[in-house]
């Protein structure tokens, strides 16, 4: 048995974010993931400025050997395309130029990306990995867990668990008592398309809120050597109502909708579309637990109306790590002293995704969508601070108060 002060189950961006922040802290960890890398995981694939912010603070020379990546796209925003297909193109920064910085973020394949973090990883000496190890058990006993694989013959004892083991993760389900639920999760599809025509110029990534898919969203984001990723995600709720088949309605849009029939002639499907699910952050839960904390997706903390979760994740990685940090210092595990990481991990995205919730029950009206798209077009002030929403956490929260909105359109000029 391997013993060690505090065991991660799944090496994606929330459990690679916590190992290497641990590393950094000079704690030793063992993170484990029952994949063999480089694997390729079913998302979206952009990496939002908040993911680049977060690992220049880490390391500045992570994201120098990122940037240095040919596997990766920059972009520079996001073109909201609302259902009457009135634009909002929102840079990820003010007054942006593309040979004055680096982009603010990317889209680069996950199975590129996770396999980035990896090698990262593999460069830190306090951080023992073991991938191909699927963990079957969880057993609580006494002060510590115990972690099995399949075989029995794998496993660890830690003090702190961090489960980062993704959207389907059975710990956070029957440990954690987070069951799904339809209201507050998603079914999402994606495709790999390549020669899409008319991509942007500026490389902004596009979310397209159609009338026949609201409040969900079609969206092709751009990727190196003319490939793009391309799908859609509605909430569960919605598609078990309406019986929708999400392959069958990503191929409809694509085929029959007018403004992208023109764009894909000539496009070629590399792959299969391929489902998965997002357990969506729009409903409060409890995140710790005695000797535990739930982490990125395990965590139901994507973003419920963008549908981003890598940013949420190693955000919530980082915190992890540095309350694991207390918890080793103080020698105190409990439940009551982890409750500290979900007031952190609340007060840096609770409003963001508050927001983004409130938002996404706007977009089941698309006249009042419509509505709001063209004065929010008209309103340079309006636009400006939704690109700062991106970087500046005070935006965010100014943002959910309704008075805020009242007097940002209503005041004099």
């Amino acid at each position: 048995m391997l013993d060690t002060q505090v065991c991660i189950v799944g090496a994606g961006p929330g459990g690679t974010a916590t190992a290497l922040k641990l590393s950094y802290l000079g704690i030793s960890c063992i993170l484990i993931d029952k994949s063999s890398f480089p694997r390729d995981k079913v998302c979206g694939d952009a990496i939002s400025g908040k993911v680049t912010t977060l690992l220049n603070r880490l390391d500045p020379a992570i994201m120098q050997r990122f940037r240095a990546l040919p596997t990766q796209v920059g972009v520079w925003g996001i073109r909201f395309i609302a259902p009457g297909r009135r634009e909002l193109r929102l840079p990820f920064a003010t007054n942006y130029s593309q040979t004055d910085a680096p982009p603010p973020g990317y889209v680069a394949r996950r199975m590129d990306f996770d396999d980035f973090l990896i090698q990262e990883v593999k460069r830190r000496d306090n951080i023992r990995f073991f991938e191909n190890t699927a963990i079957d058990g969880f057993e609580r006993t006494g002060e510590h867990w115990i972690v099995r694989d399949k075989s029995g013959a794998f496993e660890v004892r830690a003090p702190l668990l961090v489960i980062a083991n993704g959207a389907h993760s059975a710990f956070s389900r029957k440990i954690a008592g987070h069951e799904k639920d339809p209201e507050h999760h998603a079914g999402g599809v994606r495709a790999y398309f390549r020669n899409v025509r008319h991509t942007d110029e500026d490389n902004f990534i596009e979310l397209h809120f159609l009338k026949q898919l609201v409040p969900g969203y079609f969206w092709i984001f751009p990727l190196p050597d003319g490939y793009a990723n391309v799908g859609l995600g509605m909430r569960s709720d919605i598609v078990s109502k309406k019986r929708i088949n999400l392959r069958k309605k990503l191929l409809e849009v694509i085929e029959s909708h007018p403004p992208f029939q023109e764009r894909f002639k000539g496009a070629e499907l590399a792959g299969e579309i391929i489902g998965y699910g997002l357990p969506l952050g729009s409903k409060k839960r409890l995140l710790t637990g005695d000797g535990y904390m739930l982490v990125g997706d395990a965590a139901h903390l994507i973003d419920p109306l963008t549908g981003e979760g890598i940013g949420n994740a190693f955000y919530s990685g980082l915190i992890a790590a540095e309350q694991a940090q207390q918890c080793i210092e103080q020698s105190n595990f409990s439940a009551s002293f982890l409750l500290a990481y979900d007031v952190r991990v609340q007060r840096v995205l609770g409003a963001e995704m508050q927001l983004s919730y409130r938002m996404q029950q706007l977009m089941a009206y698309p006249v009042i969508v419509n509505i709001v798209t063209a004065i929010i077009g008209n309103n340079k002030r309006a636009l400006d601070l939704l690109t700062q929403m991106y970087h500046d956490l005070e935006v965010r929260r100014s943002l959910t108060k309704p008075w805020f909105w009242l007097k940002l359109f209503f005041k004099r000029k």
